[in-house]
């Protein structure tokens, strides 16, 4: 089983998987929109439309583990969505870890980062970026902001690959 078999629910309860962004780079992120760091989605939408046409998306999956900052349902996660004017696609709230952890997070939690650490999420706004071949090529925590170098360095690369 890849990546791109694992079953996906978009916000508005359609069915999807990473299938559907075969050969594209894409990022994977847990948004919440009750978290510090909910500005990021700011920048996660300066990233995905400065990449978008060479075959970028980012993808957000509203996650509620982490002091329940996605406390909300569909309406209002697309409410804060819309506040930050993200176009990018958004999916149901998903577990990141512990025993309901969604099987994406289950696969994508492998990687390491950069600095060599892995293992389960720390926190909202924790970035994978998976290569136009659906394997996970970067790992950036939650206090990587999007629009740092390292994050579009990682993005160019993957895209020329």
């Amino acid at each position: 089983m890849t990546l791109y078999d694992i079953p996906l629910t978009t916000l508005d309860g359609k069915p999807a998987s990473l299938a559907d962004y075969a050969g594209r780079a894409v990022m994977v992120v847990n948004v919440a929109s009750k978290c510090g760091y909910t500005p990021q989605y700011a920048g996660l939408e300066s990233l995905y439309q400065r990449y978008k046409d060479q075959g970028f998306v980012v993808l957000g999956f509203p996650c509620n583990q982490f002091l329940f900052q996605e406390p909300g349902d569909a309406e209002s996660i697309t409410a804060c969505g819309t506040s930050y004017g993200v176009s990018f696609p958004i999916f149901e709230k998903v577990a990141v870890r512990g025993r309901k952890q969604h099987p994406l997070y289950k696969e994508l939690v492998k990687a390491k980062t950069a600095a060599g650490t892995g293992g389960g999420s720390k926190w909202n706004f924790e970035k994978f970026l998976l290569g136009r071949d659906g394997q996970v090529v970067a790992r950036f925590r939650t206090k990587v902001e999007p629009l740092a170098p390292e994050v579009t360095e990682a993005v160019e690369k993957a895209l020329a690959a």
